[in-house]
């Protein structure tokens, strides 16, 4: 069954705690669809299905919760917490991907919390590796606050929007209108991402050296 159609079996109430449930969770370091779930959940919103604040507040409230308690736990395990995932969980937890993670953390700092929310990797390690590393907890939490919001919320807004004005142009037959509409979703919700895209790049040409 796809996501859409699981939520659809629900009812709103439960879709937004469910949104949020399945972002913090992700947020914790566990790999899971948050994304597409949050994607799916803002479909369904233009549809009229469910309420498009409410699912990008609980989004947003999933996405800080979670990565704050990601945060205490990866300041409490520690690097031997990410050797020992990364024995049982190659995949999402080796080596080069802790690695790449800290290297962020190093030359971005708040940064990597805030553009860490638009990168797969880093959406699942930000708030356990910031814990990790000592980061001062009140960076973190400024970082994690704005980063939360302006992806779960950002996100929902645009795919909201987005699936709003194609309803709206499809009952016109205005297929121009729909895919200029489309193309202008898109590139707003790329917006971010190509930043951390960048980011990742000057990451993989300038090495950080050690001290």
């Amino acid at each position: 069954m796809h996501v859409d159609a699981w939520l659809q079996a629900i009812s709103p109430l439960w879709i937004c705690l469910l949104v949020g449930l399945v972002i913090g969770v992700e947020s914790l370091g566990i790999p899971l669809p948050g994304e597409i779930v949050l994607v799916s959940a803002a479909l369904m919103a233009a549809q009229g299905v469910v309420d498009p604040f409410w699912v990008g507040v609980c989004a947003s409230a999933g996405a800080i919760i979670g990565d704050s308690i990601g945060y205490a736990i990866g300041r409490k395990g520690g690097k031997p917490m990410f050797d020992r995932l990364g024995r049982r969980f190659p995949k999402h937890f080796g080596p080069d991907h802790i690695d790449k993670a800290e290297r962020y953390f190093q030359r971005y700092g708040m940064w990597t919390v805030f553009f860490g929310r638009f990168i797969a990797l880093l959406r699942i390690l930000a708030g356990p590796i910031a814990g990790a590393v000592r980061m001062p907890y009140w960076k973190f939490l400024i970082a994690n606050v704005l980063g939360g919001i302006a992806w779960a919320g950002g996100t929902t807004a645009v795919v909201y929007y987005l699936g709003r004005v194609a309803e709206k142009w499809l009952k016109g037959f205005s297929w121009a209108g729909l895919a200029a509409a489309v193309l202008f979703g898109a590139a707003t919700m790329l917006i971010v991402k190509r930043r951390a895209a960048k980011m990742a790049a000057q990451e993989a040409l300038e090495p950080v050296t050690a001290d």
